[in-house]
């Protein structure tokens, strides 16, 4: 009986070969929103991207903004997938106090950290703006799936303009409509 030699490039090559598989295997894009590597992380995939334009009862319109309504302005935060760069028309802007908030979806699901944006015109009794971080308010904002109602800690407060946008993704796909909130350091005019 012969036997056949396995040459040691040949086992090399099947060893590396079997690395390589798992390797990709293990550095797969973990999208999971249950994975401890992306807790606390927003998943905006549950954000509302178009809005309905009604604007909170009490929030009163801007009287001289940096961007008026029917201008455009690019946008260079990264909120959701496509956003930054995008070109806005400016269809609200109003003087309010922004924050970003922690808070645990009612649905279930991880605590949501440093969201943007809320403003307080979305907060249940919030009283007096500012509120300071640290305090615990009631959302009444919709803006993702789990956050109306929900009970969330204040991270940060800003007074500033806050604008509601029109825009198309980089990214392609449908024109967002009426997107809350935008802040006025968020835009920086065309080029």
């Amino acid at each position: 009986m012969l036997k056949k030699r396995i040459r040691p490039m040949a086992v090399l090559l099947i060893f590396m070969s079997l690395l390589l598989v798992l390797g990709a295997c293990g550095n797969a894009n973990n999208n999971d929103p249950e994975s401890p590597d992306n807790a606390g992380e927003m998943d905006h995939g549950n954000m509302e991207h178009t809005g309905s334009g009604e604007v909170p009862k009490g929030l009163k319109e801007a009287k001289n903004p940096t961007y008026g309504i029917g201008t455009q302005a690019i946008i260079e935060s990264d909120h959701m997938a496509g956003m930054k760069g995008a070109t806005a028309k400016i269809v609200g802007a109003y003087d309010t106090t922004v924050y970003t908030i922690s808070y645990t979806p009612t649905n279930g699901g991880e605590v949501v950290k440093n969201h943007k944006w809320v403003i307080h015109e979305e907060l249940q009794n919030a009283g007096e703006a500012p509120l300071k971080p640290g305090t615990e308010v009631v959302v009444n904002a919709d803006h993702m799936e789990g956050m109306k109602g929900a009970t969330a800690e204040i991270d940060s407060a800003e007074k500033t303009t806050v604008y509601m946008v029109d825009f198309t993704p980089t990214t392609g796909g449908e024109e967002v409509k009426n997107h809350q909130w935008v802040t006025e350091s968020e835009l920086s005019p065309v080029k």
